[in-house]
């Protein structure tokens, strides 16, 4: 089983598509998670599975140039209304690579 981690973060829309929102992974995470050997993805993700609450489903991972060893984390429709949440609210989150 791969590692998993476990953080809290605000949820933030995308400046360009303010449809869009994620939530940005702490750089003492994403520093763990780059640490860790796994398949080469296209702009440099990494596929996880995401908890929130009690929704769980697989995506990606995106590094944010700008900030070293940050990552965001889209966070689709279903997922925000399943758990109630809204920009700005703050999520508690657990990641596993897979």
């Amino acid at each position: 089983m791969k590692p998993s981690f476990e953080f809290a973060a605000g949820l933030e829309p995308w400046e360009s598509k303010p449809n869009v929102y994620f939530l940005q992974v702490p750089s003492d995470v994403g520093a763990s998670v780059k640490e860790i050997p796994t398949p080469p993805r296209g702009f440099g993700s990494i596929a996880v599975e995401v908890t929130i609450g009690t929704t769980t489903w697989n995506t990606s991972i995106f590094p944010i140039s700008s900030e070293g060893d940050s990552f965001f984390l889209p966070v689709k429709m279903a997922v925000r209304r399943a758990e109630g949440l809204e920009l700005g609210d703050v999520a508690e989150v657990t990641i596993q690579l897979v």
